[in-house]
């Protein structure tokens, strides 16, 4: 049966839930029904009853399912998009709508066929031990609005394939989203195996503590990644933590700035700059300063901005107005402080929709709170040094470290600068691209625990050693 954005949407709204809106046009998208605690209980109680059942399938039954689950997503792959598109606002093009879209069901496919064989640690003629991971048991995943449905798959495609069930949180802004995604998983899965639930931060914290949750996957700000680790505590749980970044890319003088121009603009514009692993500061030597400044600049002009469901378009609105309003406020304080607007931090408050034009600003100190907070949108501040060991100690200053990047054109020094990062992943000459099987994760006040490839399938497993 084919599906259509107003079947889908027919699917998963209610006559009398909560308006979801547009944020490039303000207008209604649809209506979701806020679920209580009491109905949260429920939902785990059920995905408790369905694990023993999907455990207990072989290996390769789970893995042929979720390769059909991968199906049904690009079966719908384009009212999926479109949905995505009016919910979160990005648009249907460029690193956006699309491509997240196409990336959850090729990151299922990866994630399913990725072995996790037990292993003999020992064999000698006294011991036989081996190492087996078996399944956690029921894993709640909480998730953020900016990749609603990629980084639900990153979190249920290997809970699902190591043989748990998971019950699913997502954002209250982007609710939508991952109930379509579900919605169409769930039309291959068992049932019970895969649960939505939208609420509000009750239901979250009631999540976090609930004592049949075995591990919680969770993506979000450090300060709500704190409470989850309070909350966790009394019933041990395992957790896996991906939270806030503030991203530093060093540029060396040895560069060529027109050829580093355009990734250098996505590693910090992706998803309108709304990605935990963007670019969110930039360090430039002098040398190369003002090129790299003007090169950025003619790329900006490049990069059409507006709703999301019109074609040309590869950026768009930011997905709500407490976020406009954090990125309003930190190029204020730029904008206060001296800095130079190379172009945009104006925004026309009048128009429709949450759109902040795209910002770049220059000769401006790293103490300045466009730097040294995370912003999460369309502004990136470059500063100017000149000594590579203060640049290094500047980009470690912060208390967070999801990624980094390196830009030179000798490789080879520029690993050596990328092993002095402090961040979970440092990328050279590129900045926050992922893959299904290189693992991720942070450092410091960025979370703990890793996703992706055979790491993240451990990472929603207990580890069991046979020994005899």
């Amino acid at each position: 049966m084919s599906v259509t954005y107003d079947s889908l949407l027919a699917d998963i709204t209610a006559a009398d839930g909560r308006e979801i809106t547009d944020p490039a046009t303000d207008e209604v998208v649809g209506k979701v029904a806020f679920q209580s605690v009491d109905e949260l209980d429920d939902a785990i109680a059920r995905a408790r009853a369905a694990q023993s059942a999907w455990a207990a399938r072989s290996d390769s039954d789970r893995v042929d399912i979720l390769m059909k689950v991968a199906d049904a997503i690009d079966a719908a792959a384009e009212p999926l998009a479109e949905l995505l598109s009016r919910e979160q606002g990005k648009p249907l093009n460029g690193p956006n709508a699309r491509f997240e879209v196409g990336g959850c069901s090729a990151w299922l496919r990866a994630t399913a066929a990725t072995p996790l064989p037990g292993q003999t640690v020992v064999d000698d003629e006294e011991t036989h031990a081996e190492l087996h991971y078996r399944p956690v048991g029921v894993v709640g995943a909480i998730g953020p609005w900016n990749w609603p449905m990629m980084i639900t798959i990153w979190q249920v495609a290997p809970a699902l394939r190591m043989g748990n069930t998971a019950v699913v949180k997502p954002s209250e802004f982007t609710p939508l989203s991952v109930l379509a995604l579900i919605t169409v998983m769930n039309s291959v899965l068992p049932a019970d195996v895969l649960i939505p639930v939208v609420g509000d931060r009750e239901v979250g914290a009631r999540l976090s503590s609930h004592p049949d949750i075995d591990k919680v996957m969770f993506t979000g700000s450090t300060k709500t990644g704190q409470a989850i680790i309070k909350s966790s505590a009394d019933t041990i749980k395992r957790l896996t933590l991906e939270l806030g970044g503030n991203d530093a890319g060093i540029v060396l003088p040895d560069v060529d700035p027109k050829a580093i121009a355009q990734d250098l603009f996505w590693g910090a514009f992706i998803n309108t700059g709304q990605t935990c692993a963007a670019m969110k500061r930039l360090y430039v030597h002098t040398d190369v300063y003002d090129q790299v400044c003007d090169a950025l600049l003619e790329v900006a002009g490049t990069m059409p901005m507006g709703r999301g469901l019109e074609e040309e378009n590869v950026l768009g609105p930011l997905q709500n107005k407490q976020q406009f309003d954090i990125v309003a406020r930190l190029v204020e304080a730029a904008k206060e402080s001296g800095a130079k607007i190379l172009t945009g931090g104006d925004p026309d408050t009048a128009a429709p929709g949450n759109f902040y034009p795209t910002t770049l600003v220059a000769d401006i100190d790293n103490d300045n709170p466009l730097v040294a907070e995370e912003q999460f949108g369309p502004a990136l501040p470059i500063i100017r040094y000149t000594d590579l060991d203060e640049v290094v100690g500047l980009a470690n200053a912060l208390d967070v470290g999801l990624g980094a990047s390196v830009w030179s054109s000798d490789r080879d020094k520029a690993r050596d600068v990328a092993a002095r990062l402090e961040a979970g992943t440092v990328w050279i000459n590129k900045h926050g691209g992922v893959h299904p099987m290189i693992p991720f994760g942070g450092v410091k006040k960025s979370g703990y625990g890793l996703e992706f490839g055979v790491e993240g399938l451990k990472g929603v497993s207990v580890p069991q050693i046979i020994n005899g």
